[in-house]
């Protein structure tokens, strides 16, 4: 596209829109030439924010500055997929620039970088700005630790859980018993909800499920899924889903429900922050928006979890009841044992691999992720006033032998969209050997996430860790205890190189062996 003149009116200096073709990954970038007269005139500086407009349509965008014609001329504004798609014109028509007022509800932020506790209408402000793509990802990430760092006491936390549920759509499914289930996460393989599902919705309850993506872990539900069917549902697809099989597995961000906490994950996801009371509210907020009104919540606890300590997890459930009573959230706490990695797969092609297993009742498939499920499921069920307590658990179980919940799970997939692309574990694989004769008496969950993530889960679907040995397996000198797998030298050579220096596992004597707790 060549040089194009700027076009003069009374006021204004028009540039001509032109999309650039780079995803900037949920933060909108304008780019100006360096030598547009509109950007030597009115003073711009890189990582400024601007107001780009025509007519009504208007958005915010953080200025990057160029000096390459083949990405934008002089005469043109440039706008990069999301702000493009965001701002709805075409490619050549008029937009004005203008220099962008920095959001009011930064003197709140700033208030919180004090330790000052923040009201209600303060956390509205801020998620408000936050959507209209006010914040720059460096004012988020100010918000985010000032919240860690200060803490949200629980009338903070919802607060903010309120205000971000708010900044989306909510879905209203009309039936009284709308069930969801949640694990806070740090314990990897954890893929229990792409069980837990096809039986609850076997069963005929209506189970809604949106996921997050993964913030600091090798893979959520919605990358494991993603393996297997589509999981970037509009929320008219989604509604034909769930009306048809009773359940979806879909990821919450295409939904639009509660969509600041999308943004400020992507802001998270680097800085690997996962605040107690931002924890809280993510969860919360997502539910209620998508209309759940009851819900299941899993606390794993163990010396590597994200949970050390059996007070810390009771601190967190009084948490999670305070918000979700005053929401109108009926919330069960469940707390689980969080010793070690749940199955064998961590990372999106080995966690699948892992559910199909469970569903197609294999008897190689690993029995704690069987077993968990079944526990999950069968509270779940419990929430039917039709089921008698104590009797989900064998409900529970009859559904996924019977193969009824492998049927609904199929039947889910076809509904989202089969996956067209094929997945396989990482082609470069290297395997840690164990150092000595003995059991294996610990396995380091966050060093395994570490490791994953290394070799480029949840990115890249192949990669991750498979686990050939759990805890209170008997192993030889010389015998592998896990398989890396990566798809790039890179990765492949970074997660090698931590694995060798820290693998992880201990190996303990025989005689001193233990299996995880009850």
């Amino acid at each position: 596209m060549g040089t194009k003149k700027n076009v003069k009116t009374a006021d204004h200096e028009l540039l001509s829109l032109r999309r650039v073709a780079i995803d900037t990954y949920r933060e909108n970038v304008a780019y100006l030439h360096r030598e547009c007269e509109l950007y030597r005139a009115e003073g711009f500086q890189a990582l400024s924010k601007v107001l780009i407009e025509s007519d009504s349509h208007r958005i915010h965008a953080l200025l990057n500055v160029v000096d390459d014609t083949a990405i934008v001329a002089p005469g043109e504004l440039g706008l990069a997929e999301q702000a493009f798609d965001q701002l709805g014109l075409g490619e050549g028509t008029a937009v004005r620039v203008d220099h962008a007022e920095p959001p009011a509800s930064m003197d709140a932020v700033r208030r919180k970088i004090g330790g000052e506790p923040l009201r209600l209408e303060d956390y509205r402000a801020i998620t408000r700005d936050i959507v209209a793509n006010r914040y720059s990802k460096m004012e988020m990430a100010a918000f985010l630790v000032a919240s860690g760092q200060s803490g949200l006491d629980r009338e903070e936390i919802l607060f903010l859980t309120r205000a971000m549920t708010e900044s989306g759509e909510r879905l209203h499914w009309h039936e009284p018993l709308v069930v969801d289930k949640h694990c806070i996460g740090g314990i990897p393989g954890n893929r229990t909800t792409m069980l837990v599902t096809p039986i609850v919705a076997a069963h005929g309850t209506l189970m809604p499920k949106t996921s997050s993506r993964a913030i600091t872990s090798p893979a959520g539900t919605a990358d494991t899924m993603e393996v297997l069917a589509e999981v970037e549902l509009s929320p008219g697809t989604m509604h034909k889903v769930v009306r048809r099989e009773r359940a979806c597995l879909a990821w919450g961000g295409t939904a639009k429900l509660a969509p600041v906490d999308d943004i400020l994950i992507a802001v998270e996801r680097p800085l690997g922050i996962d605040s107690q009371g931002q924890m809280v509210a993510s969860i919360l907020s997502k539910k209620l928006a998508a209309g759940s009104t009851h819900l299941l919540l899993d606390i794993p606890v163990g010396p590597s979890a994200k949970v050390h300590h059996m007070r810390e997890a009771l601190h967190l459930r009084k948490l999670f009841e305070y918000v979700g009573d005053r929401l109108g959230l009926h919330i069960e706490v469940i707390i689980t044992d969080g010793g070690q990695p749940i199955g064998r797969g961590i990372g999106p092609v080995l966690e699948a691999r892992d559910v199909m297993a469970v569903l197609h009742n294999d008897p190689d498939a690993p029995q704690d992720l069987r077993q968990k499920a079944l526990r999950l499921a069968g509270r779940i069920l419990e929430f039917d006033p039709d089921v008698r307590g104590g009797s989900g658990y064998v409900m529970a179980r009859d559904i996924l032998d019977s193969g009824r919940a492998l049927a609904k799970m199929q039947a889910i997939i076809e509904a989202q969209g089969k996956q067209t692309e094929r997945f396989e574990p990482g082609h470069l694989t290297h395997e840690i050997k164990a150092p000595r004769n003995g059991v294996v008496s610990a396995i380091d969950n966050y060093q395994m996430s570490k490791i994953a993530r290394l070799a480029g889960a949840p990115m890249d679907k192949g990669a991750g860790v498979d686990l050939l040995k759990k805890l209170g397996d008997p192993v030889k000198k010389g015998e592998s205890l896990y398989r890396i797998h990566a798809e790039f030298p890179a990765d492949f050579n970074f997660a090698s190189t931590l694995a060798n220096n820290n693998s992880g596992y201990r190996i303990g004597d025989e005689v001193a062996a233990e299996g995880p707790p009850p």
